[in-house]
């Protein structure tokens, strides 16, 4: 075993006298160690609960003759760091989550890892922790927190932020906004929509990386419990037969997860964190791949933040991921023969999970529409392209051309959102916000949900270098490359400028001439970075641009 180099033969006498110390036994010592990377806190309600996940999982693990050893890890919530400079440190933090991860499994000769995140950064962070640690191992989320309906309205955080626009335009009350406040977000677990964080659980399973259940499975039920005992035993038999993430993962894993990430219409995030993960194991993820996998891929569920959309609940009962799976399968959209940490085949593992409401999860022949819920766009705007969760805008701007609202940060526009001083056609133009100018490239759930709240969202389109949340819903078009910082057309544009949109063509243009455009960029002086150091300081000089996952080189 792998841990025998800490616990095995006379010279090991000191190391197991810390172990001793912390009042591990010789039998404990004797048995595979392994550890649980658990990201618990008090500060995010995706992690509040994952004390019970984590006695789970060792309850599991010694079930299953291991010995459990803890440790925590870090997480922002995203929520609670949106519209300020926390937000900044919000994708920053994967890195971080990664390093850590990395550096105790590393350390720490662990026989095998489980890895308890939940929200945004967390789980693609100890994902690419995971694949670097390269020990048997395996992920079990906390997750999904539940939606409940009041007063007819299904409600979950991103209700709250449309629900300040709501009120600045006259269309609610603010006794109207406090009930909401006080429901959308009615106890532990990841936000109820199809998210970030959900859609980064849903994937997990996906690469096989996950048991089945971990994406959709909602926080509160026992049956979360059961699979992190489950996840406990499963580490232990993958240890028995040395089966690790490069054994696991390959290019067909990563296509897998594209494929379902079209047919569930997930976040637009899972275009940094998949091509992420996947530079970790050392396979590359391009922009033109996904997109040739929305070509093939219809989008089969239309779940929140589409208006009136489906909860992670209501994925959960029509048969979650798997049956999802199950349901392309039928169409030879996915690989399944390949290995997950079930110890079994993707096809035997979906062989009984058939889909249970086709309400939610569309049949093959009868699908929301014939291509995937996400969209790359280029064009002399975005060359290395831009990103769309095309499932959640409305079909009457999937064609769109207006002028352009230029702004130099987040917090300029949505001044101006809330002022009222944007008209239907606009398109307003976020730059500044990318990995190195933001620096951090914050999610912009603040400004897209004051457009949805004051009924703008069919007339009004942002468009940025920084990202979106996966809350957020319209013609939002995030990760436009190369960002404002690294000279990108963006860059470029002017007041007044105007901005051709064409979602189901892949294209984003603005229509200048080429003459003026070079004119442009023979002056063009990109903005002083705005934190120069700490972590951020550092994170700006050493991470890639968005189309490449953002990853530091």
């Amino acid at each position: 075993m792998r841990s025998d180099i800490v616990t095995k033969g006379m010279e090991r006498a000191p190391h197991r006298s810390l172990f001793k110390a912390m009042g591990y036994t010789d039998e404990e010592l004797s048995r595979p160690l392994i550890g649980i990377a658990n990201s618990k806190s008090e500060i995010v309600p995706g992690h509040i609960h994952l004390d019970k996940i984590s006695e789970a999982v060792k309850a599991g693990v010694r079930m299953a003759g291991g010995t459990p050893i803890e440790f925590g890890a870090i997480g922002i919530c995203d929520g609670i760091a949106m519209g300020h400079e926390g937000m900044k440190y919000s994708l920053a933090s994967r890195e971080l989550i990664a390093d850590s991860c990395e550096a105790m499994g590393k350390a720490h000769p662990f026989d095998g890892m489980v890895f308890i995140p939940n929200c945004d950064k967390i789980v693609p962070g100890m994902l690419m922790a995971m694949v670097r640690v390269n020990v048997p191992s395996v992920v079990i989320s906390g997750g999904a927190m539940l939606s409940l309906n009041i007063d007819g309205m299904q409600l979950d955080l991103n209700s709250v932020f449309e629900g300040i626009g709501a009120v600045k335009s006259g269309k609610m009350t603010e006794a109207e906004l406090l009930t909401i406040e006080n429901n959308a977000c009615p106890g532990c677990g990841s936000c109820s929509g199809m998210f970030t964080a959900n859609s980064m659980n849903c994937l997990s399973e996906v690469l096989g990386l996950a048991l089945p259940g971990n994406g959709t499975i909602p926080a509160v039920f026992a049956e979360r419990i059961r699979l992190a005992k489950q996840a406990g035993m499963a580490v232990m038999e993958l240890v028995e037969k040395d089966i690790r993430p490069s054994d696991i993962l390959s290019e067909a894993s990563f296509r897998n997860a594209l494929a379902v990430d079209m047919a569930l219409g997930c976040s637009t995030n899972s275009v940094l964190h998949l091509p992420a993960i996947a530079h970790e194991a050392g396979i590359d993820i391009d922009l033109d791949m996904i997109n040739e996998i929305s070509a093939r891929v219809p989008n089969l569920c239309h779940l929140a933040p589409y208006p009136g959309g489906h909860h992670i609940q209501d994925l959960y009962y029509a048969g979650g991921v798997q049956a999802t799976m199950n349901e392309l399968s039928k169409g030879n959209l996915l690989d399944t023969s390949l290995m997950t940490v079930t110890g079994k085949t993707i096809s035997e593992n979906i062989a009984n999970c058939p889909v249970r409401n086709n309400d939610v999860i569309r049949p093959l022949d009868n699908p929301h529409s014939k291509t995937g819920g996400i969209a790359i766009l280029k064009g002399n705007l975005a060359p290395d392209g831009g990103v769309v969760k095309k499932s959640a805008v409305d079909p009457s701007i999937l064609v769109h051309k207006g002028p352009a609202r230029v702004f130099n940060s987040e917090d300029e526009a949505i001044a101006q959102i809330y002022a009222g001083n944007i008209k239907k056609g606009d398109v307003i133009v976020i730059r500044y916000e990318g990995p190195k100018g933001g620096p951090g490239m914050r999610e912009m759930l603040g400004p897209t949900s004051a457009i949805a709240g004051m009924g703008l969202d069919k007339y009004v389109a942002l468009l940025t270098d920084g990202r979106f949340s996966g809350a957020t819903r319209g013609a939002s078009i995030g990760h436009i490359s190369p960002e404002a910082m690294d000279g990108g057309p963006i860059g470029l544009l002017k007041e007044g400028d105007i901005i051709s949109i064409d979602i189901p063509a892949g294209k984003l243009d603005m229509l200048v001439d080429d003459a003026e455009l070079e004119e442009r960029r023979k002056k063009f002086v990109p903005n002083e970075p705005r934190i120069k150091t700490g972590y951020l300081g550092r994170y700006a000089r050493m991470v890639s641009s968005a189309n490449t996952g953002a990853v530091l080189e």
